[in-house]
């Protein structure tokens, strides 16, 4: 991993193009990576997750490799079966937050 990440300091560094890149495709990245570490948090499969919205393991899939943006409707049944709320701000383009109840279950856990 730290040889990927030199790679891409150096990278960046070099190339404007790629630097602006990067950075535009920050929020749909920090989004994905949110959903994941939500879903594992939860402690859930993508099958798992994907039965818990009526949907399939491909379709959750498709939506953590980012090759599919989610529509309100997905992301009201992602919020409901991980428990989390969404921010969307002008600083945070999207944010993932767990429900109370769910930071209380994890900080309690030995």
């Amino acid at each position: 991993m730290a040889d990927l990440d030199t790679y891409i300091a150096e990278r960046e560094a070099r190339d404007p193009e790629f630097r602006d890149a990067r950075e535009e495709l920050k929020p749909e990245y920090e989004f994905r990576r949110a959903i994941i570490g939500a879903r594992l948090a939860a402690g859930l499969t993508q099958k798992e997750l994907a039965e818990r919205m009526g949907t399939t393991q491909s379709a959750i899939a498709r939506l953590e490799s980012g090759s599919q943006m989610p529509t309100l409707d997905t992301l009201f049944k992602l919020a409901t079966a991980l428990s989390v709320d969404f921010t969307i701000t002008p600083d945070e383009p999207i944010k993932v937050n767990p429900h109370e109840a769910m930071q209380a279950n994890t900080r309690y856990k030995g």
